[in-house]
């Protein structure tokens, strides 16, 4: 497959001079999926990047059986801090000037910085119909398809809604798979989280709940550790709509540390929830952890996998770990899945434990990293896709099968 997109664009915001930038890296029946993230920083190169894991994502949760097609991977990025009182100004202008792309063939969603709730407003302002519009020609029933969605998103658990949970289930899913693959037992296994978002806070609650200790999280403000465990609700409540603790509603017990903190904490598994690029080659050194768990997109750089590796740390790759909101979205809208806690839960269990299996699997088989076992698999099953449903990037054949 090509490494070059398919489209790039750059966006320069008139007003304040923020950029912006989407890179569609291939399409299947004309369609592409990938969030939109906010923050400082944020370059082509690296939306780039996303926009390539986004491909595999899709295609790894390929079903033949499933009514849910994978799409193209895509995604979307804007140099600006998500704080800043320009931003919503920013986003707004931002979906303004791609609405041809995500009316038509780019279906977009929550990442880093940006909530589906601010998203979905400033969509409406816009003047778009949703922000996955682009896929609604491929539904059956879109009237059914869209009030089935509408009701699931509607869904709260303990307080929290749904689609705020899926992913971090998703995660904590894959945590539990890779320790039952290993024989360990999840009962009082220790855990250290960067973020405390959405994903991370949702990771560090279903992880809490099936035995493990959450020793460790890091946010904004830095570090909040405590080896006995810290009390994870508690914590939940007292965040902020970034993910940043109240740091009043601390324990007897609970410290409040350094940011970096969280990568030397004496835990049996790590996971990075929050920023790209967090280990590097020189912090990796740190790490006594036995497994890191990427919930965040590209926490691990290249380099930093490889030393790991080289001293017997196992990285489960994002595009394995994170893919459960992305497929919790199609599952949902395309009919696999209802409008009901209990099946997406199961649902979501199900395919997260059997995409890791797969991956360690090959792993195994093929003597390499579970990120490049990963690769293989979403390889394996775009020429799938390619063959029954067309897909295609900048030198392929742009008619279906």
């Amino acid at each position: 497959m090509s490494t070059a997109p398919l489209l790039s664009v750059d966006w320069t915001d008139h007003v304040t001079g923020h950029r912006g930038h989407l890179v569609v890296d291939r399409l299947v029946r004309g369609v592409a999926s990938g969030g939109l993230r906010m923050r400082p920083g944020c370059t082509r190169a690296e939306v780039a990047g996303l926009a390539r894991a986004m491909t595999y994502k899709e295609a790894l949760h390929y079903d033949p059986e499933a009514r849910y097609v994978p799409l193209g991977g895509a995604k979307g990025g804007i140099d600006c801090d998500p704080r800043d009182p320009e931003a919503y100004g920013v986003l707004v202008r931002y979906l303004r000037a791609m609405r041809p792309y995500v009316e038509r063939f780019w279906a977009t969603g929550e990442d880093l910085g940006l909530t589906q709730e601010l998203i979905d407003r400033a969509a409406a302002e816009a003047g778009l119909v949703s922000s996955v519009q682009a896929v609604f020609p491929l539904l059956d029933d879109e009237a059914a398809a869209r009030r089935r969605l509408a009701d699931a998103f509607a869904l709260r658990v303990d307080g929290l809604g749904l689609d705020a949970l899926i992913g971090g289930f998703g995660v904590a899913e894959s945590v539990l798979a890779v320790l039952d693959r290993a024989g360990e037992p999840a009962a009082g296994a220790r855990v250290a989280l960067q973020g405390f978002g959405t994903m991370g806070g949702a990771t560090a609650l279903f992880l809490e709940r099936a035995g493990m200790r959450i020793t460790a999280i890091a946010d904004e403000r830095g570090a909040i550790a405590n080896p006995a465990g810290l009390d994870v609700p508690a914590l939940l409540a007292a965040r902020d709509a970034h993910g940043t603790v109240n740091r009043a509603a601390l324990r007897p017990g609970d410290r409040a540390e350094a940011g970096y903190a969280w990568l030397s904490a004496d835990v049996d598994v790590l996971v990075p929830a929050a920023v790209s690029y967090a280990v590097d080659t020189a912090n990796q050194a740190w790490i006594t952890a036995r497994w890191i768990v990427e919930a965040a997109n590209l926490p691990v750089l290249p380099e930093a996998e490889e030393l790991l590796t080289a001293r017997g740390v196992t990285v489960l790759p994002d595009v394995v770990v994170n893919s459960g909101t992305n497929a919790w979205w199609w599952w949902t809208l395309f009919g696999d899945v209802g409008a009901d806690v209990d099946e997406a839960f199961a649902y979501t269990r199900r395919a997260m434990r059997t995409l890791v299996g797969d991956t360690l699997d090959r792993a195994d088989k093929d003597g390499t990293t579970p990120r490049a076992a990963a690769h293989a698999l979403a390889e394996d099953r775009m020429a799938a896709l390619a063959e029954h449903h067309g897909w295609y990037g900048p030198d392929e054949p742009r008619t279906a099968a």
